[in-house]
């Protein structure tokens, strides 16, 4: 590695440059990654065009939680791929019902609406709740409103950037769809106050990723689904970075004993193979959908079915859900051990955390940066803070050593 990013003092690979330029002048801007080109994976690493190996620390925001190239999940896809990959819904498929039966058992529900996204099943949520409240509750045509917190992230369309309260989300889209009100996160009372008759679902992620692993007070959720019980107000949780095991749990809710009324999921379900999202939910709720009302060409499609249910059966024995409360204890013991050298604060929960570094010392993105010279991989959010939600299959050592890398990265003065 000689040459140095424009952008600071970090070496690149000379294998890297072309891929940059590429990626810099024939790709909308629509992201600003740091400057590593990676090209293969397996477990919790991966390695770039030169050859140099790196811990991944991101897993895709929760996207690869089995890691990279997991064999049980590259078996499902292969075997489906020399038989079957797309019919869309205007035909049934062999792998769409086992799939669907099989997650709502896993989630305690009855009903799977599939599609691809976790942005289009947010989306799914919302149109399903509209209708519920429509054709059960009652709410009169055009007068439903949904309640959502502040820092929320779940996705980046029209509808739910409508909705954000991050200007980056929001400047320059509008105008905004109406029928959101938002209220304050971990604000049971303040959220209370804003239901009324025409209230269909209460929309809140268990834990808010993009914020920086925010955990709401404890009792917040229970709270939350007292409330939407009482009120007959669906409870819809965004378990899309949440879920399927990186808490410790398999939804981020069971650490509070709490089922909402809906399930988003996304994101490991296609095992980081497949794009897959789903909505769900028990029959009087997602029974509203009927045939017409919504839809998907690659919604169920076969090979994504196949890859999804082969991610439910590996959660079924419960071992990587055990793995991450393990595991995530020992490390969060490490990481809190950094506050007040360099560290202000540390919320985790099972193999997710948030860690807000002293912005006197460093910005979130520099620490980034440092940490991918020593070979780690790891993200920024909110200036100071990065997220740390390595693959449920990394090893304790392997974790060691990522906290070892981020205590010197902390430690080093300024270049």
């Amino acid at each position: 590695m000689t040459a140095t990013d424009t952008a600071g003092d970090l070496p690149i690979a000379p294998e890297a440059r072309e891929h940059l330029h590429l990626a810099e002048t024939a790709t909308a801007r629509n992201y600003h990654p740091l400057p590593v080109v990676l090209s293969s994976g397996e477990g919790a690493w991966v390695t770039d065009v030169g050859g140099r190996r790196y811990l991944d620390c991101l897993a895709g925001y929760s996207a690869l939680n089995f890691g990279h190239g997991h064999p049980r999940l590259l078996a499902a896809a292969r075997e489906q791929l020399e038989r079957l990959t797309l019919t869309s819904r205007a035909f049934h498929n062999d792998r769409l019902g086992p799939f669907c039966r099989d997650l709502a058992e896993l989630a305690g529900m009855e009903l799977v609406l599939p599609m691809n996204t976790g942005a289009e099943a947010v989306e799914t949520a919302l149109k399903v709740a509209r209708k519920w409240g429509y054709e059960v509750k009652g709410v009169p045509a055009d007068r439903a409103n949904i309640i959502v917190a502040d820092g929320n992230f779940h996705g980046r369309t029209t509808t739910i950037v409508s909705f954000s309260t991050d200007p980056d989300a929001r400047e320059g889209f509008g105008p905004f769809t109406p029928g959101f009100r938002t209220v304050p996160y971990g604000d049971a009372g303040a959220l209370a106050a804003a239901v009324d008759e025409h209230t269909v679902a209460v929309l809140l992620e268990p834990i808010q990723g993009e914020a920086g692993v925010v955990i709401p007070p404890q009792g917040y959720l229970p709270a939350v689904r007292e409330l939407c019980s009482r009120e007959s107000v669906l409870f819809v949780a965004d378990e899309i970075q949440s879920g399927l095991g990186r808490t410790g749990t398999t939804f981020a809710c069971d650490a509070e004993g709490v089922t909402p009324d809906m399930y988003i999921l996304g994101k490991a379900l296609g095992g980081g193979i497949v794009p897959l999202s789903a909505v769900v939910a028990r029959r009087e709720t997602l029974g509203v959908i009927r045939p017409g009302n919504h839809g998907s060409t690659f919604g169920g499609n076969p090979l994504a079915a196949a890859v999804g249910h082969t991610v439910v059966e590996l959660l079924r024995t419960g071992e990587y859900q055990a793995r991450a409360a393990r595991l995530g204890a020992q490390h969060r013991e490490r990481l809190e051990a950094l506050i007040g050298h360099g560290v202000r604060a540390v919320r985790s929960r099972g193999l997710w955390s948030g860690i807000d570094i002293d912005p006197q010392l460093m910005s979130g993105r520099e620490a980034c940066e440092r940490l991918l010279a020593r070979g780690i991989l790891a993200k920024d959010t909110h200036g100071s803070t990065i997220r740390l939600a390595p693959p449920l299959v990394i090893a304790a050592d392997e974790l060691d050593w990522m906290t070892e890398q981020l205590a010197e990265v902390l430690a080093a003065p300024r270049p």
